[in-house]
């Protein structure tokens, strides 16, 4: 109980700490727009086109050289494969910036007091605006394949907002670990390339054997994706385990990465 009640202090401090340095939030995820796109002709329009470019080379690959990959029961396959990669690859964006966001900001951290996670929140927060930039490619796809607007649609915000919960968690750990141990940003792209084939982006858990589908079922990003495409998709509401599978795996590991981070982060300055 003890404990409970130390991560609502904590989180209560850090809402305190986040509304104080709204400005230097905005400002750091303005810049990292800009450096971003800086020199690019397509500018932001790549945010839609890539995710649109990624979805047909993957639509190819297992939709007509390995058709049996994906079965005769997944309906409107484009849709299907699209609202897995969108959310996957928010996920990996935000914990990859978040992960050197500490290391990045060492000569910053050294000349003036900011909060350290105030560098994490804001590379999840920058993955975020580029995940809602995508939902572009996301209504295009809809319109071309004559996907139905259910009125469940709203519900989709749940699966999202939850999964920036979880990426902030994991974020944050990974921040922690990086400052220590530079070897991790080799080892979660490793992860993370791995962790796509057992997210059910391009298949259907169904048509895999029972184990197989218990195993997956341990992947909380099964159930930001399943939940996603239930709601946009398939017009289907939430159940009670599906409601907290996302909301349950979010503050775990929201806690965790607070946690992690608090308790070390006043060593950072002696390894940036």
């Amino acid at each position: 109980m003890e404990r409970w009640w130390l991560l609502l202090a904590m989180g209560v401090l850090y809402l305190k700490d986040f509304w104080r340095y709204r400005y230097l939030l905005y400002n750091l995820i303005s810049r990292d727009f800009k450096l971003k796109y800086r020199r690019s002709i397509l500018g932001v329009l790549w945010s839609v086109l890539n995710p649109l470019l990624m979805m047909l080379v993957m639509w190819a690959v297992f939709g007509a050289l390995f058709p049996q990959v994906r079965g005769e029961g997944i309906d409107n396959f484009p849709m299907f494969l699209l609202c897995g990669q969108l959310l996957f690859n928010f996920f990996r964006e935000a914990t990859t910036l978040a992960m050197s966001s500490v290391l990045q900001s060492a000569p910053l951290l050294r000349k003036v007091y900011i909060p350290k996670y105030i560098f994490p929140l804001e590379k999840v927060c920058f993955g975020f605006v580029n995940c809602c930039f995508s939902f572009l490619a996301l209504v295009l796809v809809m319109v071309c394949t004559r996907c139905p607007v259910h009125i469940t649609l709203p519900l989709a915000l749940y699966p999202l907002l939850t999964l920036f919960e979880f990426s902030l968690g994991v974020g944050l750990v990974l921040a922690t670990l990086t400052v220590f141990f530079r070897d991790v940003i080799h080892m979660w792209e490793v992860f993370t390339t791995a962790l796509m084939y057992f997210s059910a982006i391009f298949y259907d858990p169904i048509q895999m054997g029972g184990w197989v589908q218990t195993f997956i079922k341990f992947n909380p990003m099964y159930w930001y994706i399943t939940g996603f495409r239930r709601a946009v998709i398939y017009g289907v509401g939430f159940n009670g385990n599906m409601v907290l599978m996302c909301g349950g795996c979010a503050a775990l590991a929201l806690g965790f990465g607070l946690l992690v981070f608090k308790k070390n982060q006043d060593k950072f300055v002696l390894y940036l």
